[in-house]
């Protein structure tokens, strides 16, 4: 009796506690027209334009308590029409893009587990790749170490492509595993962030199997941000060093400099370059290779929107130069329009005496926030192709290139529910 006089308070002071707990339930349709005449490469002779509708469709779970962060996001992607309407079986449009929890061991050091997205800094080597409908994601885990004064973060990741009794050779087209290390700072007027990569991509033989191994390549990489009046400057360094797939002895730079200046509280003018280094001819040479390879960024944010370059082309090959112009005008809080201009050049010789310069584009982007939940944007690009341009992409038809998408987007919250400052007793 004496044990419980005194254990039972105690217990019972223990167990009641503030407890926190919201769900919610949000989703997301977008179906999307392109018009694709020159898209991504130079339009050819004796072929027609593409024209289509692709559809995201997202259904987003979020639980969250002073413990645990929760998070799952199914999500349909497919073209209008690439199934029957009486289909039985729809092999490839489901699919999982997060599933993820985060255990909260204290308020400052977290552990994020599972599918999830990995978005750093501007997205320049680290993004989501929303544009695209699928979006990227990847299995991974990371400790995160986030006090008042900074934020660090370790992820890890290790892929393999089914559950074997022996071997470990990755056949899908993904990494077989990484590493990195990102710390962040922010002071009054300026944000810095460092990123360490560690990258290993599968190689396969097709004759000996005992030379499948994992290559490693290695990036290291600075994003500056300062914001000074009605200024904002951004800077991009990165360096990669280590193997490629081919064993190639990597060494890689990408510099890129923008100045965005608030011209009026509707008018925002920008003005930018970047250098992507490349190798001579396209090709790596004497067991080299000078191509940098932005890897998992979100690569159609940069470089032209008609994704000309790095987005699933140009990967090692002469580099570019981007020089361009950004011009954004709001009209309101509602709607907006934006226009862009890039030149590009080569990074490194193309062959022989051919020009460097790599072709100009235009790109227009409308965009009219509708209602609290829908939006709608549309965007018209135009490329203007040069000798240049034509040898990298080995067509000479000369046929005009341009591209033209409106996307509408509506992304209503379905259920909200938020629990705290009750008390419970365990």
């Amino acid at each position: 009796m004496n044990f419980l006089k005194t254990t039972l308070p105690l217990i019972l002071l223990f167990s009641l506690t503030n407890s926190y707990a919201q769900f919610t339930v949000d989703a997301q349709l977008r179906p999307r027209f392109e018009y694709r005449h020159g898209y991504k490469t130079l339009f050819p002779d004796n072929v027609d334009p593409a024209a289509f509708v692709s559809q995201r469709t997202r259904l987003n779970f979020g639980y969250k308590t002073e413990k645990l962060n929760f998070y799952l996001s199914p999500q349909d992607i497919r073209v209008w029409g690439d199934v029957p309407q009486l289909n039985t079986v729809d092999e490839n449009g489901f699919s999982l893009h997060q599933a993820w929890g985060e255990l909260l061991f204290t308020p400052q050091l977290y552990l994020k587990i599972g599918r999830q997205e990995l978005v750093y800094d501007d997205q320049r080597f680290l993004g989501n790749v929303d544009w695209a409908q699928q979006g990227r994601s990847h299995d991974a885990v990371i400790l995160k170490y986030e006090p008042s004064f900074m934020r660090l973060h370790f992820g890890a990741a290790y892929n393999q492509d089914k559950e074997a009794l022996t071997g470990n050779v990755l056949t899908t087209n993904t990494y077989k595993n990484l590493q990195y290390v990102w710390l962040h700072k922010d002071w009054e007027k300026l944000n810095a962030s460092f990123l360490f990569l560690n990258n290993g991509l599968q190689y396969i033989d097709e004759i000996d199997e005992s030379k499948n191994e994992t290559r490693y390549s290695q990036t290291l990489g600075l994003h500056l941000k300062r914001n000074v009046n009605k200024f904002s400057v951004i800077s991009n360094l990165y360096y990669q060093l280590g193997k490629d797939v081919s064993d190639n002895e990597l060494r890689a730079y990408l510099l890129s400099l923008e100045a965005k200046y608030a011209a009026t509280e509707n008018l925002i003018v920008g003005l930018g370059g970047e250098l992507q280094s490349g190798n001579d001819y396209g090709l790596p040479s004497n067991g080299k290779n000078e191509a940098f390879n932005p890897l998992y960024g979100t690569n159609h944010k940069f470089n032209g929107f008609m994704d000309y370059f790095y987005v699933g082309n140009h990967l090692n090959n002469v580099g570019l130069i981007d020089a361009n112009v950004n011009i954004k005008y709001s009209f309101n809080k509602k709607a907006n329009v934006q226009v862009a201009f890039h030149q590009f050049f080569a990074a490194a010789e193309i062959v022989n005496e051919t020009s460097k310069d790599l072709g100009f584009e235009l790109d227009l982007v409308s965009s009219f926030k509708m209602t609290e939940f829908t939006g709608i944007q549309a965007g018209y690009s135009q490329f203007f192709a040069s000798k240049g341009t034509q040898t990298v992409k080995n067509n000479f038809d000369g046929n005009s290139n341009n591209w033209a998408w409106i996307i509408v987007t509506i992304d209503p919250v379905l259920f909200s529910w938020q629990k705290q400052n009750t008390v419970t007793i365990n």
